[in-house]
């Protein structure tokens, strides 16, 4: 970065993302009318190119709190699993200045390990150190409210208990970048004020959060500035209400 963007903690300039999906192709007007033979082959072997992410850019500063909203299937997750590196850019670039933790109620713990062993692994993972490990293991699971089944196996967690986890475990270092996919989404009014506050710590210390969310509540409540997706664009950028309110008249 140059000295321009020195206050930039995240680019992204003009982003593709394209998938394959293989099975279901839909059979052409054409094709005359279905027989067994046809309609098997219709899902046997078609493979489809998705453009799930369509040129999307923005930049992102130290200490800014970013909401994306937009229906399902308008890119959003895809956008910040492109920027946490974990699919593969089809064009453009994303440049990140310090360390990043995307968290999302999908993403998979190791379910035959108990949840204190996954702490241990997800902190150092994350960088701690295991003297930091050691020191904030009991936070982590009281943090993450998960009690006497800390000894227990994931596999025995409820989706609550698990997501509450990874929220915990994801900012137990105060990464310079948070991405959030729906996790604030998961659990009582107690654990989504202590998220929030959660959150509040790490932009104070010039962290940058971006969170993906249907909830538009949240994302009014947690974000200073929003992105609307549609179909893998980006349809609008800027205050958070002011984004939030067009796309709440859109949806009506």
């Amino acid at each position: 970065m140059s000295d321009a963007d020195a206050g930039l903690s995240l680019i992204v300039d003009d982003v593709h993302v394209k998938y394959r999906t293989y099975g279901g192709r839909r059979r052409t007007a054409d094709s005359g009318p279905p027989t067994r033979r046809s309609r098997l082959a219709q899902h046997v072997g078609a493979v489809d190119s998705v453009h799930a992410v369509r040129g999307v850019s923005f930049t992102a500063e130290h200490g800014e709190s970013i909401g994306l909203i937009g229906h399902n299937g308008s890119g959003k997750s895809t956008l910040l699993r492109a920027i946490a590196g974990a699919v593969p850019t089809a064009g453009g670039a994303v440049y990140t200045s310090g360390t990043a933790s995307l968290l999302g109620v999908s993403g998979a713990l190791m379910k035959n390990l108990s949840g204190e062993r996954n702490v241990t692994l997800g902190a150092l993972a994350l960088g701690l150190t295991p003297a930091q490990v050691d020191e904030q293991r009991d936070e982590i699971i009281e943090f993450a409210g998960i009690g006497e089944f800390a000894d227990l196996p994931m596999k025995a967690y409820s989706s609550g208990m698990s997501a509450r986890l990874r929220f915990a475990i994801s900012t137990a270092a105060r990464p310079d970048i948070l991405m959030i996919d729906e996790a604030l989404a998961t659990g009582d009014a107690a654990f989504k004020k202590r998220s929030q506050q959660r959150i509040d710590e790490i932009r104070e210390h010039a962290g940058t959060v971006l969170l993906v969310s249907h909830s538009m509540s949240t994302i009014r409540r947690s974000c200073d500035r929003a992105l609307w997706m549609d179909h893998g664009r980006l349809l609008q950028d800027g205050p958070v209400d002011e984004v939030v309110d067009s796309y709440l008249e859109s949806q009506a």
